[in-house]
């Protein structure tokens, strides 16, 4: 009886860019000792789409031309889903908000209850989609996971406090982009900090996303170079 391949998980990452500093600076945690995936590594806050994100109200929706590259090689209506997992995903690993002042329409679901209690509904409009990569073959858990840029001037309240975060991540801290290679990462985060070293010094939507698309069968490296969602749905 043979293994079965581990299922490939949506994934969304956020990297927050903070310019406040003698030189620009991102969030990142380390990952405990014992988890299965990437353990004891220093990563960006992020995970897996939840079902529940599809149906998330959204203050603002994504850029389109961030939206039209989200939906190339992809699951078509998936964008929003991934806008809010990026939201959720970094209110629950640092306790940083990325919304605007209100109400929701109607009740949060239980893994957005706490954010939605602070008065905010999530803001999909100031993320930028900078990088793509499917986890390869092999490993315990595989995420086709999609990495947004945010500058910290878009987060509410203190940048400085975490004190609602959960245990995901511990050492959170922001770290100076010349310095974040020293920190032990995945080899995929060392790739992705120079597109965000990039995005540093020109916060322009790139010409195009790198995607590293690895299939059981072979290894790609892509550019998506963005479709309006119109284009997208067409054959």
């Amino acid at each position: 009886m043979t293994d079965q391949p581990a299922p490939i998980r949506d994934a969304a990452t956020v990297i927050v860019l903070r310019r406040d500093g003698p030189a620009p600076s991102v969030l990142m945690g380390q990952r405990g000792a014992t988890a299965a995936f990437m353990p004891s590594k220093f990563v960006f806050p992020g995970g897996a789409v939840d079902a529940g994100d599809a149906g998330i109200p959204l203050a603002a929706p994504l850029p389109d031309l961030c939206a039209g590259r989200l939906c190339e090689e992809c699951a078509p209506g998936l964008a929003p889903a991934l806008a809010a997992a990026a939201i959720r995903e970094l209110w629950e690993e640092s306790g940083l908000i990325v919304g605007r002042p209100g109400a929701w329409p109607r009740p949060a679901p239980a893994d957005w209850t706490n954010f939605a209690a602070r008065g905010h509904i999530p803001d999909a409009s100031a993320l930028q989609f900078v990088f793509r990569a499917i986890t390869p073959p092999g490993r315990p858990r595989r995420f086709d996971a999609r990495f947004f840029l945010i500058d910290s001037a878009h987060v509410a309240g203190d940048l400085d406090d975490f004190s609602a975060a959960t245990d995901e991540l511990s050492h959170l801290q922001w770290v100076p982009l010349p310095e974040a290679r020293s920190f032990d990462l995945p080899f995929i985060t060392e790739v992705v900090l120079a597109e965000v070293a990039a995005r540093a010094q020109d916060p322009k939507p790139p010409a195009s996303v790198p995607f590293f698309r690895n299939d059981d069968e072979e290894s790609l490296f892509l550019r998506l170079s963005g479709r309006s969602p119109l284009q997208a749905r067409m054959p």
